[in-house]
């Protein structure tokens, strides 16, 4: 393989072989008796009950489902989160009265409030949506604030003497400078709101992929069970890297 080939495709590489040297070994882990079939099924049936699941458990309707709710609640974290880490980067009153609050939700098991959801928007994909929104907010909205709080004053200064406007420094400079810091916020909200959103579907037994895997646990199918979380963790990845791919061409056009 050539240098420039390696270059880029060994991390993929890389990775792939990790992750079969991570099965293989819990394969034989399993086979010389030191881990419980009863706790963990060998990969091998995971992998065959995987196809099962996608065949006879209408896991691409399921699929929609957690999309559609963890899309909502992504778009909710864009036009929620984005503009309320600006307002608090620019005004320091509002920083100082909100940020702590902020700070104190991402510490905060937000999950646990879903009780309370449910009692203001009913057994409902709205309780779910709504939930993983809040959980999502708080590290947009501090990463938003730290991305802009960041930027270097040399660069203001340049744009003062371009005689540029407040707002336009903002959409030519700021903003620009604030990028990577904002993403990260929404690649952290998005983890975020994916397990909330999943974790709801599972403890009210509504939605999607949640939803399946307390499904396949209550009949104690423990290998589909596995393949059902192993198709939430591939969900959660395709999410994160259409994020990142959502930055690369961000930063390309600003």
């Amino acid at each position: 393989m050539s240098p420039f080939a390696m270059s880029r495709y060994g991390p993929a590489i890389v990775r792939i072989a990790v992750v079969v040297a991570f099965f293989a070994g819990v394969e034989a882990a399993i086979e010389a008796g030191w881990i419980s079939r009863y706790v963990v099924p060998l990969p091998s049936e995971i992998f065959a009950a995987l196809y099962r699941v996608v065949a006879e458990e209408q896991v691409l309707t399921y699929f929609a489902i957690t999309v559609g709710e963890a899309f909502a609640a992504f778009a909710g974290l864009v036009l929620i989160g984005i503009p309320f880490g600006v307002l608090l980067a620019r005004r320091r009153v509002l920083r100082d009265a909100w940020g702590d609050w902020v700070a104190g939700l991402a510490a905060a098991p937000m999950v646990l409030l879903y009780p309370l959801f449910l009692v203001i928007f009913g057994r409902s994909s709205v309780t779910i949506v709504m939930i993983g929104l809040v959980t999502g907010l708080p590290p947009v909205v501090m990463k938003t604030v730290e991305g802009l709080g960041g930027v270097r004053p040399v660069l203001l200064n340049v744009g003062r003497s371009f005689s540029l406007t407040e707002w336009q420094q903002f959409w030519k400079i700021s903003l620009p400078a604030a990028l990577p810091a904002v993403f990260l916020g929404l690649r952290l909200g998005l983890i975020y709101a994916m397990i909330t959103v999943v974790a709801v579907e599972y403890l009210i037994n509504l939605g999607g992929l949640g939803n399946l895997v307390g499904e396949l646990a209550e009949r104690y199918d423990l290998a589909a069970t596995y393949a059902a979380v192993c198709f939430v963790i591939a969900v959660s990845i395709l999410f994160f890297a259409a994020v990142e791919r959502l930055e690369r061409w961000l930063r390309l056009s600003v």
